[in-house]
């Protein structure tokens, strides 16, 4: 009886050992398996990274640009044009910058997508003589006009603010911006619009410069201030008491090419989002979410291209933070068909901190865009806008162009217009969101 009894209890402690083990091992494979779930996991993100970073590399160092005798920047296939940064060493070969950029201009262009001499005729902006100036054409902010040599008109803003200067208030306050300008012209090459007069900074010796050729009612304008040389020139908002001055006699700002006279302007059209700019009274787009409806009736925003600029000019004027497209203008002879020109961007990137989603209202309301537009945005994602734009300025004679914080405020800009159509797509489908509209691009 004894025996058989601890006969039993060796049996039943047998099989709690191996119940044990059995434990014991499963728990050790689980472990094993899900450690090469982790591993696994790893080397995938790991490779994904390297992939990621990889192509990020490749876009930003050059976009695989192959380095010819010519000293030209050409694309290699697989290349991306339009990312190529801008060689201001370019040759022109001889012939007249401004000739060249007359030439470049079509109705939906004002260079093409391939200019290799653009960093030359800039170059030539920043440095060309200049044999005549004047006070600048009508309008609101201050401005001159000058004359380089080779009877070419151009624009010039002068430096209002130090770089790092934060404007408050309302998104349109301020005066005008000389490094928005070129900041927005160089944007507008990313994002493949080119429809921006091309625009270079450029510091000017005031006195060796501008007074000897300078008109009468321009100098007419030019006071000091302890040392420095200043001038409020004539404009409806320029003033005796608010000129803009020179470091001494040299004075920083943008020059904005003329464009030729054979493509004349139809004359400033209505933006159909414009603000009111009074306190007490909104514009029907601020309170009516359903207006797109009503602009897409009207001409020439029911056929043809223009709608499509405007909801272009949107994502645009989002990401450098212009809330002052009050009027656009189009090329006369282009009709309705003209594209919208992306002119008068100097109320732009004053404040980094502020985003101003009323810009965007074209998109939320209209719930369109190109297709071409959305694609290029995607491209663009990861910080890759402001590594571009940065290198993009990187050559401009008055660098650094713009802060890190609105190189920064750029890229955060960019997803949330992303997210904003993405939501479009999300509840309307892709087809009814996104625009082939290649025959216009």
């Amino acid at each position: 009886m004894n025996m058989g009894l601890k006969l039993k209890q060796r049996f039943v402690l047998l099989a709690v050992v191996v119940i044990m083990a059995l434990v014991i091992l499963y728990i050790l494979a689980g472990r094993s398996s899900a450690h090469g779930r982790d591993k696994t996991w790893f080397q995938w993100k790991q490779q994904k990274d390297e992939n990621t970073a990889l192509s990020s590399n490749l876009l930003l160092d050059g976009l695989m640009l192959d380095k010819r005798p010519s000293g030209r920047n050409h694309v290699q296939k697989g290349g991306l044009p339009g990312f190529e940064p801008i060689d201001f060493t370019a040759d022109l070969g001889g012939r007249s910058p401004w000739t060249i950029a007359a030439s470049w201009v079509s109705s939906r262009h004002i260079y093409p997508e391939d200019a290799e001499e653009l960093g030359g005729i800039l170059q030539k902006m920043a440095t060309a003589e200049i044999t005549h100036a004047d006070v600048g054409y009508k309008g609101t902010q201050l401005k001159a006009l000058l004359v380089l040599n080779g009877h070419q008109k151009a624009v010039f803003k002068p430096k209002r603010y130090p770089r790092e200067y934060i404007i408050e208030g309302k998104p349109y306050d301020g005066y005008d911006r000389h490094n928005a300008e070129i900041a927005a012209f160089h944007l507008d090459r990313l994002l493949g619009f080119r429809r921006a007069p091309l625009v270079v900074g450029r510091k000017v010796d005031l006195r060796t410069e501008i007074m000897p050729v300078g008109s009468d009612r321009l100098m007419s304008t030019f006071l000091t201030q302890g040392n420095d040389t200043c001038f409020y020139g004539k404009c409806y908002y320029c003033k005796e008491t608010e000129p803009a001055c020179a470091d001494g006699e040299v004075m920083e700002g943008s020059v904005t090419l003329w464009l030729p006279s054979n493509w004349s302007l139809k004359g400033r059209q209505r933006h159909p989002w414009g603000r009111t700019y009074r306190n007490d009274k909104q514009a029907r787009w601020e309170y009516d979410d359903t207006y797109c409806n009503s602009v897409k009736q009207t001409p020439p925003y029911n056929s043809g291209p223009r709608l499509l600029d405007i909801l272009d000019a949107a994502i645009f004027d989002y990401l450098i933070a212009n809330a002052d497209r009050h009027h656009y203008e189009t090329f006369e002879k282009d009709g309705d068909k003209g594209m919208l020109l992306l002119l008068d961007n100097a109320k732009s990137f004053g404040n980094p901190n502020h985003d101003e989603r009323t810009i965007l209202a074209p998109i939320y309301q209209c719930c369109k865009l190109r297709s071409t537009t959305w694609e290029r945005m995607k491209l663009l994602t990861g910080d890759r806008l402001s590594q571009l734009l940065r290198k993009s300025l990187a050559n401009d004679p008055i660098a650094p162009v713009l802060t890190d914080a609105h190189l920064a405020a750029i890229d955060r800009r960019l997803l949330t217009a992303i997210d904003m159509v993405q939501g479009c797509i999300d509840e309307n489908g892709r087809d009814n969101v996104l625009v082939d509209d290649s025959r216009h691009h």
